[in-house]
C-alpha cells in the first residue's frame, strides 16, 4: 500500500511538473535560472572567502609561533649560559635553579617546534584549498558571464519565436473558418471565380446565338446600303469611287458654287 502511494505521488508530481513546464513563460524561467546562478556564485564566493580567511589565520598563527619559538630558544640559551656562570662562580643553588629554568625552556622549545611543524602542514593545506577556491570562483564567474551573455541571445530568439508564432497563426487563419457562419477566404475566392466563369460562359453563348448573327447580317446590310448611297452621290458629283472623303467635300463645294452663279458666289 505504501509503495502504491509513493508511486502515485511520484506520478502526480511528474504530471504536475510537466504541465507546469508547458505553461510556464520561458522568459520568467530564464530569469529564475540566471538569478539562481548568481546566488550560487555568491555562496561560492563566501565559501572561498572563508577558506582564504582560514589560510590567513593559519599563516598569522604560524608566524606568531615562530616568533615565540625564537624567543624561547634565546631564553633557553641564556638560561644555560647563566647556569654555567653560576656553576663557575660556585653558586650551586643558583646554578641548579637556572638549570631547571633552562630545562623548562627546552621543554617549551620542543613543544613549540612540534606546533610549528603542525602549523606548517596546516598552512600548506589551507594554501592549496585557497588556490582551489580561487580557481573555482574564477571558473564559476566565467560560466556566469557566459550565461549572462547568452541570456540576451535567448531573449532575442524567444521574441523572434513569438513573432513567428503570431505570423503562423495569422497565415493559418486565412484558410480556417473564423466562425460557424463565416466562410473561409478560400471558399469566397472559389465562389467569386465560379461566378466570373459562369458570366464569361454566358457571354460566349450569347455571342454565338442566332439573334446575334441576325444582328450582324442586318448591320452588314445597312453598311452595304450606305456604301451604295455614297457611290450614287459620288456619281452625281462626278467623282471617282477612289476619292477620299476630303476630296468629295471639296468637289461638292465647287459644284455648288457653279450652280449659284458668279453673283451668288
Amino acid at each position: 500500500m505504501i509503495k502504491l502511494i509513493r508511486r502515485a505521488w511520484r506520478y502526480m508530481t511528474a504530471s504536475l511538473t510537466s504541465s507546469f513546464n508547458r505553461r510556464a513563460d520561458p522568459k520568467v524561467q530564464l530569469e529564475q535560472a540566471i538569478a539562481e546562478s548568481q546566488e550560487q556564485h555568491r555562496r561560492l564566493k563566501e565559501q572561498a572567502a572563508n577558506v582564504i580567511a582560514n589560510q590567513k589565520q593559519t599563516e598569522l598563527q604560524l608566524n606568531r609561533t615562530l616568533e615565540e619559538l625564537e624567543k624561547v630558544n634565546r631564553s633557553a640559551r641564556q638560561a644555560v649560559l647563566m647556569a654555567d656562570e653560576a656553576q663557575k662562580a660556585g653558586d650551586a643553588k643558583r646554578a641548579e635553579e637556572l638549570t631547571r629554568a633552562a630545562e623548562a625552556f627546552a621543554n617549551r622549545l620542543i613543544g613549540l617546534e612540534r606546533e610549528v611543524e603542525d602549523l606548517k602542514q596546516l598552512a600548506l593545506q589551507s594554501s592549496q584549498a585557497a588556490d582551489q577556491a580561487k580557481a573555482a570562483v574564477a571558473q564559476n564567474a566565467s560560466a556566469l558571464q557566459q550565461k549572462l551573455t547568452e541570456r540576451q541571445k535567448l531573449l532575442s530568439q524567444l521574441d523572434q519565436a513569438k513573432m513567428q508564432e503570431q505570423v503562423n497563426a495569422a497565415m493559418a487563419a486565412l484558410s480556417e473558418t473564423v466562425g460557424q457562419d463565416v466562410p473561409t477566404f478560400t471558399e469566397i475566392r472559389d465562389k467569386i471565380e465560379a461566378r466570373y466563369a459562369q458570366a464569361k460562359g454566358m457571354a460566349e453563348l450569347s455571342s454565338e446565338s442566332v439573334e446575334s448573327r441576325m444582328l450582324e447580317v442586318e448591320q452588314a446590310a445597312m453598311n452595304t446600303e450606305a456604301q451604295a448611297r455614297l457611290s450614287e452621290i459620288r456619281s452625281q458629283l462626278g467623282l471617282g469611287t477612289g476619292d477620299t472623303p476630303g476630296q468629295i467635300g471639296a468637289a461638292g463645294e465647287a459644284a455648288a458654287a457653279e450652280d449659284r452663279g458668279p453673283e451668288q458666289a
